[in-house]
């Protein structure tokens, strides 16, 4: 399984700041020493072109150049640098790898991304520029001119590529709704804590808001509920899984009460479905903000374990097998 990752662009933050930068590192260092099985590939940048596919060309321009105003800069929480602009470069870039592998060979992987609080103008709660609707939008033009295959579909079976992004971040996927509002081939299903960031939620296709302190037990049955009602509406080629580490009990800003047990459920649970209907995956992290870092890491090191386990499965479909989903409605 391929996974690419940009945490050797590091974002310069000041002393104190309140982002777990370091995650990134000790993430990609415990892949290398436990999972040989998952290829770490560097993370390509993003080009201009890309990032214009799902934000306005002046906020890119004004990203770039260092123009933003200030109070743009402090919804997003970063101080602007060149090495903010390329690793948020880096992040697209990873996303958008890790969703070519997806549909080449099942599932792929960014070891960070899933930026979903940046709108089509604007960046907000750390978040720069939004990888998953980057991602999105160019695997569907892509794939609309032949240039991206997905195992198993040949040219005469191809059909418009639909994407479901199934946002299990504890904060609702704000950004990313917004931006897909009224593009029915992508549908947005987000759960998260209802009174948890942001506090002015935009609407998803499928929101699902939880209780401060919801366990494992409240969580899946509300995910199996979920993802039931989503394919009652849609039938995706692909699927983007936004697998936030913060619905852990022990994020500093997650409120909700999830252990490690119940995450990896939460993970096999996606991994399942997308694997038993035959639809490819790209995972990213999202957020993560553990009150011992190293539980964030673990947490996210579980679930590139159930990614990889998942993709040996694919691998034993054959391509044959995997091709028989369909891409399209």
């Amino acid at each position: 399984m391929k996974a690419f990752c940009s945490d050797h662009f590091v974002l310069p933050l000041p002393i104190g700041h309140r982002f777990p930068m370091d995650k990134y590192r000790q993430l990609r260092q415990q892949v290398l020493a436990n999972l040989p099985q998952i290829e770490l590939l560097d993370a390509p940048s993003a080009s201009d072109g890309e990032l214009a596919l799902a934000h306005e060309p002046a906020y890119v321009q004004s990203v770039i150049d260092g123009s933003l105003a200030a109070h743009m800069l402090r919804e997003i929480g970063f101080p602007w640098s060149p090495a903010m602009v390329e690793r948020s470069r880096r992040s697209v870039g990873a996303t958008i790898a890790a969703a070519r592998s997806a549909l080449q060979q099942g599932v792929g992987a960014n070891l960070a991304g899933g930026t979903h609080h940046a709108f089509a103008a604007r960046g907000g709660g750390f978040c720069v520029f939004n990888d998953v609707a980057v991602a999105t939008r160019l695997m569907q033009a892509e794939w609309g001119r032949g240039a991206v295959a997905r195992v198993g579909v040949t040219n005469r079976h191809r059909a418009p590529l639909r994407v479901a992004v199934v946002d299990l971040d504890v904060h609702q996927g704000n950004g990313t709704a917004q931006i897909f509002a009224a593009d029915d081939s992508v549908f947005t299903l987000s759960i998260h804590g209802a009174r948890n960031y942001p506090f002015s939620k935009e609407r998803s296709n499928l929101d699902v808001a939880l209780p401060d302190g919801c366990g494992d037990a409240d969580y899946l049955l509300a995910l199996a509920q979920a993802m039931a009602s989503m394919e009652q509406q849609f039938s995706p080629g692909l699927v983007i899984y936004l697998a936030g580490a913060d619905p852990h009990e022990g994020d500093r800003l997650g409120r909700l009460k999830l252990t490690f047990d119940g995450l990896q459920h939460r993970d096999r649970w996606v991994f399942d479905w997308c694997l038993s209907r035959h639809v490819p995956v790209a995972v990213v992290m999202a957020g993560g903000y553990g009150l011992r870092l190293e539980d964030t890491v673990q947490v996210q090191f579980n679930t590139l374990r159930i990614a990889a386990q998942s993709f040996e499965h694919w691998q034993a479909l054959g391509v044959a097998s995997a091709g028989l989903a369909k891409s399209g409605p």
